[in-house]
């Protein structure tokens, strides 16, 4: 479920659809970046994936706990050279409910 979960994130990311954005995260879900962190309306999360040009392309996977995983991601933005990124999610009700972005997989396995 949580597998499950992450994997629809990804997918409403990366086609950057926003009524599967807002049907993939609880409303607010708590996200954190490199341009802040803290609760955001699902609309608002949404709004992000159109606009950002960001696509996740997921590389490993670890546990954090029952509810979470840490996923180590190819990131690219509008098609651009690819970056290292790591990013902790929670899941709750079969939906993400936090994604905190990290630079580095050692950064995001250390906030779990």
């Amino acid at each position: 479920m949580v597998e499950d979960a992450i994997n629809a994130w990804h997918d409403a990311v990366n086609r950057r659809d926003p009524d599967a954005a807002r049907a993939a995260v609880t409303d607010p879900v708590d996200v954190s970046g490199p341009r802040g962190s803290g609760p955001v309306p699902a609309g608002d999360f949404a709004a992000w994936i159109t606009r950002s040009g960001i696509a996740l392309r997921p590389v490993s996977w670890h546990p954090a706990g029952p509810d979470g995983l840490v996923v180590e991601q190819e990131a690219t933005w509008d098609g651009g050279a690819p970056a290292r990124v790591a990013t902790l999610f929670r899941v709750r009700d079969g939906r993400v409910a936090l994604a905190h972005r990290f630079d580095s997989l050692y950064e995001a396995l250390a906030a779990v």
